[in-house]
């Protein structure tokens, strides 16, 4: 897979700290409300077409620190389905390399605290779920585009 043109700005360390702190606030201000605020996505492809937001609680790898990403979520039956896109910058998410050490977890979807694990999507479930995902947030595909790296779809299963 061959990547288009990405932002010139994407994979800069001011993208990351803003990245950072702007979830910071996200979590701060959803977990406040409840989700009532910080629910739904209006950036980007969000704007015409908000898309839902979860936060997903994860343990450091290596310094076993609690952290708390603000992510754009689809359903699948029982399940629920994220992307680690990290918006089609080159490196995977961190969210996600912990998720691999340590897939068991906690989802907040709403007011809802839910446990969870962690499992990638094969082959297989990725092709039926991907049109799925970029009909919830179109910029998916772009994100896909700019990035050499096969974005991975992750199944959060109840537990």
């Amino acid at each position: 897979m061959k990547a288009s043109n990405p932002p010139s700005l994407l994979n800069s360390r001011l993208t990351l700290t803003i990245t950072r702190y702007a979830g910071r606030a996200h979590v701060w201000i959803y977990r406040r409300t409840r989700g009532r605020v910080g629910g739904n996505l209006r950036i980007g492809a969000g704007f015409r077409k908000p898309a839902p937001t979860l936060l997903l609680e994860h343990r450091g790898r290596k310094s076993g620190k609690l952290f708390v990403s603000p992510l754009l979520y689809i359903t699948d039956g029982p399940n629920v389905i994220v992307v680690a896109s990290a918006a089609g910058r080159n490196e995977h998410p961190h969210w996600y390399r912990n998720l691999l050490a340590r897939p068991d977890t906690y989802i907040d979807v709403g007011a809802d605290h839910r446990a969870v694990t962690a499992v990638q999507a094969s082959a297989d479930e990725r092709t039926r779920l991907w049109p799925r995902l970029v009909q919830a947030y179109a910029d998916f595909d772009s994100y896909q585009s700019w990035t050499d790296r096969e974005l991975p779809v992750i199944i959060l299963q109840p537990r």
